[in-house]
């Protein structure tokens, strides 16, 4: 695991147990797709009106066709996963549900197989 946090983040307007909460989501599906020896890296920077906050793995990826679907309920980009196995298939969404009722926006990017993924939450910063 590595982390790239700039000291000088500006603050976000932002409930801190559910941003933990989607971090830690985030983190789990890392782990659970990203082989032994495999690199997980969370970053932040500042971008206009808050902070894009990442997570990155050097994992299996996502093909092109399931990246439009991967916040959606009960979605699993393998289907030859079951509950027991892999999940609800839920994580995602409630992430997603989670960061835009605090009036911020997720997002999702690979490559594709074998290139890893990125999950970025971007949060609103304070009003002044």
């Amino acid at each position: 695991l590595a982390v790239d946090l700039p000291a000088d983040l500006p603050p976000v307007c932002a409930d801190r147990v559910r941003i933990r909460q989607s971090l830690h989501n985030l983190l789990a599906n890392a782990l659970r797709h990203t082989p032994s020896g495999g690199v997980i890296t969370v970053s932040a920077q500042t971008e206009a009106g808050g902070v894009a906050l990442a997570v990155t793995d050097s994992g299996e990826g996502i093909d092109a066709q399931a990246l439009p679907h991967v916040f959606d309920r009960f979605y699993r980009t393998d289907p030859s996963r079951a509950r027991e196995t892999g999940g609800s298939g839920l994580g995602l969404a409630i992430v997603k549900a989670l960061i835009e009722a605090q009036g911020g926006a997720v997002e999702a990017a690979s490559a594709g197989r074998g290139h890893g993924s990125t999950f970025t939450l971007h949060l609103p910063g304070m009003s002044e």
